[in-house]
């Protein structure tokens, strides 16, 4: 039996994914909590795209990027949260909407929910370079949100858009993408200290040794129709909420045609 589930995705747009038919995927997915990232949207706009969906009557926790258009992260929950955060005290997530947590209490006890967007980034670049302040505040902050966890009896789960494929498996062409973002071997170690530090992957965990299941594929060319794709939207959880995942799927969609944004969602289910 399904206690909790949770969907993450990257919308690529809030009112793109809402005019392709993606929040009712979503609605559809039968979810408790949404992830989003990529909303690109103000609180209004984002009010606007989710009153003319199923979705319509949930709570929604968000995170506006300073620039417009931009980023944007949201946490959607059927059940009002506890406490919601946008801000937690480090220099270099905070202000930026790519970060959001949600307090809540559910059948498998107290739980923390981010949603997540850490930078693209471009080796070499100042791009990077804020890719990295950003790994860096996540970085401390996963190690607050464990310790927070354990000492409430409760647990946490980091979703959304890491923008980091870990291993081989996660990417197609890896071969190709060597020292490239998204690749590179600095940004990669961030991944190894986090799941050697307890925090479990749950794609990986629940979908097997690879190569995939991916979750995101470029527009341009025939990378969706070949599987051309990256592994780097993720469900993260501490110990004693990922010994009750029980599954995790991703939504592919069945052709490009049917595709709502470049990311497919990734759902776990936690009994």
């Amino acid at each position: 039996m399904t206690a909790l589930r949770v969907a993450t995705a990257n919308v690529n747009g809030i009112r793109a994914a809402e005019r392709r038919g993606g929040l009712t995927w979503l609605a559809d997915a039968n979810c408790d909590v949404i992830c989003l990232q990529e909303v690109r949207a103000t609180r209004a706009q984002l009010e606007e795209a989710l009153s003319s969906s199923p979705l319509a009557s949930w709570h929604i926790a968000h995170a506006e990027a300073p620039d417009k258009g931009r980023a944007g992260v949201a946490v959607l929950t059927k059940d009002e949260p506890v406490a919601v955060r946008d801000e937690v005290g480090h220099a270099g997530m905070d202000g930026l909407g790519r970060w959001i947590e949600a307090d809540l209490i559910t059948d498998v006890g107290p739980l923390t929910v981010v949603s997540a967007y850490v930078h693209t980034g471009e080796a070499d670049t100042p791009k990077q370079v804020d890719k990295y302040a950003f790994l860096d505040a996540m970085d401390a902050r996963l190690g607050q949100l464990k310790r927070s966890a354990a000492r409430r009896k409760g647990h946490a789960l980091v979703c959304g858009d890491f923008n980091v494929a870990h291993r081989e498996v996660d990417i197609k062409n890896w071969k190709g993408n060597l020292g490239k973002a998204g690749f590179l071997e600095d940004e990669r170690a961030y991944l190894d200290r986090w799941f050697a530090q307890k925090w479990v992957d749950l794609g990986r965990h629940l979908g097997g040794e690879g190569p995939g299941p991916y979750t995101w594929w470029s527009w341009r060319g025939q990378a969706f129709d070949n599987d051309a794709g990256w592994r780097i939207d993720y469900q993260s959880a501490t110990p004693g909420l990922a010994d009750r995942a029980t599954a995790a799927r991703v939504g592919r969609a069945p052709s490009y045609a049917e595709r709502w944004s470049d990311h497919a969602a990734v759902v776990v289910d936690f009994a």
